[in-house]
């Protein structure tokens, strides 16, 4: 459908909690997957990452997810619902803030519950990076970003500097 700009860090509207999608909305919410995709892969070919891309980041306060890793995964209200009792320290990066790193606690594994396309509900179980991936996006979802999960005041870092983190 179309590109749309990413609010970037520091844009208000990224720090409000989406509202629930309805099954009556699911044909608008048809045309903002298709923008999400768009905007992912205009993303993509930009920096060269991207895996992932919630609604409010375009400017959408819905509870929708658009994935993809290596096939298109839409996740519409995605609730984690399990979680490992492990954590792990990872380097996590954000389409809304491109040029920055920020060392977060996430957890190792867990299960997201989410309703699909076609309003069927849906489960996966996910590990390592994909679980720090969804954990990611449904922050995004509850007005969380990954700068205020930074774990100190030195776990902030320019992408450019990666190779001096740990």
């Amino acid at each position: 459908m179309a590109v749309r700009e990413i609010l970037l860090l520091g844009n208000p509207k990224l720090y409000e909690e989406s509202k629930t999608v309805k099954r009556e909305e699911l044909d608008e919410v048809k045309s903002v997957v298709e923008d999400l995709r768009d905007t992912l892969f205009d993303f993509r070919e930009e920096y060269g990452w991207g895996r992932a891309i919630a609604a409010p980041q375009i400017g959408v306060m819905k509870c929708i997810v658009y994935m993809h890793v290596n096939e298109p995964v839409v996740l519409i209200n995605p609730v984690i619902k399990l979680r490992s009792r492990r954590k792990v320290f990872v380097w996590d990066d954000c389409l809304s803030c491109p040029d920055l790193l920020v060392k977060v606690k996430r957890y190792r594994r867990c299960k997201v519950e989410y309703r699909d396309l076609s309003w069927q509900k849906r489960s996966m179980y996910l590990e390592g990076k994909l679980a720090h991936l969804m954990q990611h996006e449904v922050d995004h979802l509850k007005g969380m970003l990954i700068v205020q999960r930074a774990i100190s005041d030195t776990s902030i870092a320019l992408r450019s500097e990666r190779a001096y983190l740990k």
